[in-house]
């Protein structure tokens, strides 16, 4: 049976913590996948947020190390490398520019490290188009409860029955806002194989699906 495949960011990761401990590979990576699929399953199953710093300062706990601002640096390391591959279409900042002339827009997310999404968005050019942003970490929610979009719908002062949820998770983005009374569409530009994962979804129907976001323009143009 081959190993299974470790994140790459744990190398960078381990270098960090071998500045100030002479802590072997294999526990390290051991510790935090065992952290990282703990954190995932209280997410899933609580649908709470678990900031990139706690699982970190998890981690640090669990390996008996001192924190002193380890724990930092480590949340700032991974965060760096996720900034350093993240991309962007760059005609998206042209189409929430057009937007913004009729519609209010905001980004409801679900990200660990508030600091990082808005980092992305500024260095992707779209911060400035953007009224409102929600970070589940912020909120303390993540989709698709409820609560994180009522907080995006309060925030942007907007009625649901006149606001569009796009995103590309059937069941995260189109459940979660059906179930908050806000139009679904699915996004689905990176969604493999789109037909077989409707098939085997069994949530609500996105009310509309569009595989690039400038096809947003038409549906806002049509209502």
């Amino acid at each position: 049976m081959g190993q299974r495949r470790l994140p790459s960011t744990y190398q960078t990761l381990h270098e960090v913590i071998v500045q100030r401990s002479a802590l072997d590979f294999e526990r390290f990576a051991r510790e935090l996948g065992s952290v990282d699929r703990e954190g995932r399953q209280r997410a899933l199953a609580e649908g709470r947020e678990y900031p990139t710093l706690e699982r970190f300062q998890t981690l640090l706990e669990r390996l008996a190390l001192k924190d002193d601002g380890l724990a930092e640096q480590l949340t700032q390391t991974h965060m760096g490398l996720l900034r350093s591959t993240a991309r962007f279409h760059p005609h998206h900042a042209e189409v929430l520019r057009e937007l913004r002339r009729t519609v209010r827009i905001g980004v409801c997310s679900n990200f660990s490290h508030a600091p990082t999404a808005r980092a992305l968005l500024e260095e992707a050019g779209l911060l400035s188009y953007i009224d409102e942003v929600v970070i589940s970490e912020e909120v303390g929610i993540r989709k698709p409860r409820r609560e994180i979009f009522e907080a995006a719908l309060e925030r942007l002062d907007v009625p649901r029955e006149q606001t569009l949820h796009v995103g590309d998770d059937l069941k995260t983005d189109v459940q979660g806002a059906a179930g908050a009374g806000i139009t679904p569409v699915w996004l689905t530009r990176r969604v493999r194989k789109p037909d077989e994962a409707l098939r085997a979804y069994t949530g609500p129907s996105p009310a509309h699906v569009i595989s690039d976001l400038n096809q947003i323009l038409g549906l806002i143009s049509s209502a």
